[in-house]
Formats: C-alpha cells, structure tokens, sequence
C-alpha cells in the first residue's frame, strides 16, 4: 500500500511555531514530531511504500525522514516548487503512482486505520473516498425561519451537527487523468467536478481520535493531550 503524504505548506496560521520548522516536525510532546507519528502508523497499518510532497523548509523534512526505513516504509519525494493546492502535487506524480493510494495532511493526529480506508476504498467503485468526522456547532441564539415576512418556525439554542472532512484521502488515479500537471488543483475543486459529473465520492465515517493542527490552540491541545492519547496514536509504543 502507498501514501502520499502533503507537507509543502507553510504552516502560516501556526506560527510562531512554523517560522524555523515546517508544520509537520513540529514537536508533539517531548520525543515525536507530528510526522514522526503519521510515519509510524502507516508502517504499523501495513503501507510499505509513501511520497513526501514537500515545498517549504522540504530540506528539514528530507533530512529528518531520509528513506523510511526506521519505520519500515521506503520513501521518495516530490518537490513543490509553487503552491500546488490539496491535490495539485498529485499530479506531477500520477505515472509513478498505483491505481488506489493514501492521501493524507502532514498535519493531523488521528487513530484512524489507514489502511482499512485504503482497502474500502480498492474494494468499492467510487472515485475517491472521504474520511469524515462528526463536529457539533452550538448556536447561542434563537433560530428564526420565515417565509413571506412572517416566521413559520422557532428552534431555541440548536445543535447542528454535520460531518466533516478530516484531510485523509483514498483515491483511485484514474479520477485525476484530464487535469494539468504544474497548475493548482484544490480538494473542493475536485469533488464539484466529481460532483458534477455524477461521480459521488464515498463516505467512510469515523468517530475516533482526530485533531488537525492547524492553529496555536490546536497544537497547544494536541500537547496538553498527548499523553492520554499516545496509547491510540503510538500502538505498542
């Protein structure tokens, strides 16, 4: 099994943290990175092969990686030279890909079992696959509905719930063919067109351990709870 791994972002919205390190080897409590976990899971859940697509401080992450083999998985890497969006970097690649790979965020810390989204997804007929998670949004207020001027319905303090995307990815090759390799192709750019064309992306629902590390007040929960969660993250570690 194959996963490509994003991590050329800049990691703009968590700095300070990200002005010396890129996002991914930014350190989650007091001996991994980030990546260094997302690495040992994929060795654990079966994947012997990945691509780093890499872009700013990539030498950090080359020189921190090199070819996978403490984790059990050979590793290349694809150089991002401009911003390339979620699925750009796909395509500069896409010959040197199998039929049905891993995509993933250099960013998030998750329990999910990659690999058992990988072979759902080989074992279906849907172009791409979409691991989702459940988020609640609490509103403060009175909800009013109207039609005509005049309100038809009230709901006092709702709770919305609604699924979301968790920025892991499996995804059949052939969906990519047609889009030009060098320009910027964006996640939600692909699933309109999937969209479009009547191609339904599936859903594989997960209620798990999910965090993205976008922010300084993720990552500073990410810390906080590591250790509770470090029995999920690190398998046998």
């Amino acid at each position: 099994m194959h996963a490509v791994i994003l991590a050329g972002g800049k990691g703009v919205r968590l700095r300070p943290y990200t002005t010396t390190l890129p996002k991914p080897l930014v350190p989650i409590g007091e001996q991994y990175s980030i990546l260094e976990i997302i690495m040992r899971q994929l060795g654990e859940r079966g994947f012997t092969t990945a691509t780093l697509a890499i872009g700013h401080l990539g030498h950090l992450i080359r020189a921190y990686v090199g070819d996978g083999a403490q984790w059990g998985l050979h590793v290349d890497y694809a150089l991002e030279t401009s911003p390339l969006g979620t699925m750009g970097p796909l395509l500069t690649m896409l010959d040197d890909l199998p039929a049905q790979f891993l995509v993933m965020n250099g960013d998030i810390l998750t329990d999910l079992d990659f690999g058992d989204l990988l072979h759902g997804h080989s074992q279906g007929r849907a172009p791409l696959t979409i691991a989702t998670y459940r988020r609640e949004v609490k509103i403060d207020f009175g909800v009013l509905t109207a039609a005509d001027g005049r309100i038809v319905e009230f709901t006092e303090k709702p709770t919305i719930d609604y699924r979301v995307s968790m920025g892991v990815y499996a995804i059949s090759k052939q969906c990519l063919y047609g889009y030009p390799p060098g320009l910027p192709l964006g996640f939600d750019e692909l699933v309109l067109d999937l969209l479009r064309k009547g191609r339904h992306p599936a859903q594989y629902d997960f209620d798990g351990h999910w965090l993205d590390i976008g922010r300084p007040d993720d990552y500073d929960r990410a810390n906080a709870e590591f250790d509770l969660l470090r029995p999920a993250l690190l398998r046998g570690v």
